[in-house]
């Protein structure tokens, strides 16, 4: 950086300090699947939905990352979160648990990061003006929030001045699951005119994940930072590059934004427009460009020294986590014996590890994963297999859940399916009807309001109602307690699409 560049960035982040109108915004994208996390993880229900180092999930904790920050900005108090339309209901309510305000913004399909930091830049320039964005994925882990608001503050001042910052991890160990950053010169603490004076650095260069050998040669030459994934820049700063970089996807994310419409609580970008936008990462996008052509703005890399972890794999979950004196760590039902090294997590049925070593156990109710701790990034393989199969376990948990409550396939078999449904006390089903299947409702706590056909009647506990096939049909939780029944289904066909929705509170189709 020249000297007369710094001068510019010192009287910019003056003025923007004027500004009252700036501000932190928190936007966090929620659009992770998790596969090597599996089986915990599944399709319907990623990572970042689940409490995989304790009671809050990975989103939770992430929305709780900018409490009491203090960067010289106010912070937005409503975040904004990028989510996948079919994960709506469970963000939304797990951020209501959190008491966080939120935009919600839904993805009608997935197009990796690029376009989900495009279209949340847009809300932001539509609802602000301008503002600084910090991006965080949802699924990623910090151990220190003192040390991250430290990273974070040093580097909104570098962003206030229109630079796109990226959080820089330096490695303890040569790793081929993280990309890498190659980091330039250092910047003086002055440059930032601020009080925040951790050192940061001129972006070089972006690389993909290396093979080992090359990740040795990275670790020793002390040049090289682990890519965190975790961005600080202004919402107009990333506008302009991606519209410069990548414009075809600054296009189809505007029209899609301009085209969007809002329904209660969620945002939904156009369908077709967001549709017809080329899928690519903010690294691939952006990043690796900018150390080649900075004609629109420049790269600073700040290091993040805070227990950081992406929470990738089983082992990386395992690091985290406290440990017995044999390095093993149990969550659940679980017991050890002569072992070490090991990692299990019961959902329910006993682990009883004995002997083992390096050995990665996971327990749920449908599947159960045993992997040697070398081996987990493979994980992915195998669930690429059963999607591959058509296998329900790479989708769904036995437990699914949906806005109204949800519901446990507790058993099935040829021409029949039993299933525990409990719905939430004011909430209701589709009205529906299936072609190839008929049910039996049986009441078990709660009392239920049921629709069939041109019926309406209560059926209470202890009592039951039969659905034939074809029938138009709904349930509602009319109490002020959880409605739970047993559902037994019978039929030729027992798949979740067959159901056709004539209504629906939730907006399904």
């Amino acid at each position: 950086m020249t000297a007369t560049a710094s001068a510019v960035d010192h009287r910019q982040a003056n003025q923007n300090r004027l500004n009252v109108k700036l501000k932190v915004h928190p936007v966090i994208l929620a659009g992770g699947s998790g596969t090597r996390l599996w089986p915990m993880s599944r399709e319907q229900h990623p990572k970042q939905l689940i409490g995989l180092l304790g009671e809050d999930s990975l989103l939770q904790s992430t929305t709780r990352r900018l409490d009491g920050l203090d960067a010289g900005y106010p912070v937005a108090e409503q975040l904004v979160v990028v989510c996948n339309e079919e994960h709506r209901f469970t963000t939304a309510e797990q951020l209501r648990v959190c008491g966080k305000p939120s935009r919600l913004i839904l993805e009608p399909c997935a197009r990796d990061t690029a376009p989900a930091l495009t279209v949340a830049a847009l809300s932001v320039l539509a609802e602000d003006q301008d503002g600084i964005m910090v991006v965080m994925p949802a699924d990623h882990a910090v151990a220190d929030a003192q040390g991250f608001h430290a990273a974070v503050a040093a580097g909104v001042q570098h962003a206030a001045s229109g630079h796109i910052v990226t959080m820089g991890i330096v490695p303890s160990r040569a790793e081929t699951g993280y990309g890498y950053i190659r980091i330039g010169a250092s910047l003086a603490a002055g440059d930032t005119a601020s009080e925040h004076t951790i050192d940061a650095h001129q972006l070089d260069r972006f690389v993909e994940k290396p093979h080992y050998e090359l990740a040795q040669h990275y670790v020793e030459s002390k040049e090289y930072w682990w890519n965190s994934g975790i961005f600080i820049l202004r919402a107009s700063t990333w506008i302009k590059a991606v519209r410069h970089f990548e414009p075809a996807i600054h296009e189809a994310c505007e029209a899609a934004h301009t085209q969007g419409t809002a329904d209660g609580d969620f945002f939904r970008v156009q369908r077709d427009a967001f549709g017809a936008c080329p899928s690519n990462s903010i690294d691939y996008a952006v990043m690796e460009k900018l150390g080649n052509d900075t004609s629109v703005c420049s790269g600073v890399v700040v290091p993040l020294d805070a227990g950081w972890s992406d929470v990738g794999s089983w082992d990386a979950i395992w690091d985290i986590l406290p440990k017995d004196d044999d390095d093993n760590v149990g969550r659940g039902n679980v017991m050890f014996e002569g072992a070490a090294s090991t990692f299990a997590h019961s959902e329910g049925r006993l682990i009883a590890c004995v002997g083992t070593q390096d050995l990665v156990v996971v327990e749920t109710d449908d599947a159960i994963l045993v992997a040697d701790k070398n081996s987990v990034q493979d994980v992915k393989k195998v669930v690429g297999r059963i999607r591959d199969a058509h296998g329900a376990q790479a989708v769904n948990h036995r437990k699914v859940h949906r806005p109204w409550g949800h519901y446990d396939s507790v058993d099935t078999g040829e021409r029949f399916q039993v299933k525990r449904i409990v719905v939430k006390p004011g909430a209701q089903l589709s009205l529906q009807m299936h072609h190839h299947r008929a049910e039996h409702w049986i009441v078990v706590r709660g009392t239920a309001l049921v629709t069939r056909g041109e019926e309406r009647f209560i059926v209470s506990e202890n009592e039951s109602a039969y659905i034939p096939l074809g029938v138009t049909h709904r349930l509602e939780n009319p109490g002020k307690m959880p409605l739970e029944i047993i559902e037994v289904q019978s039929g030729s066909y027992l798949g979740e699409d067959d159901i056709v929705r004539f209504d629906d509170t939730y907006g399904r189709r």
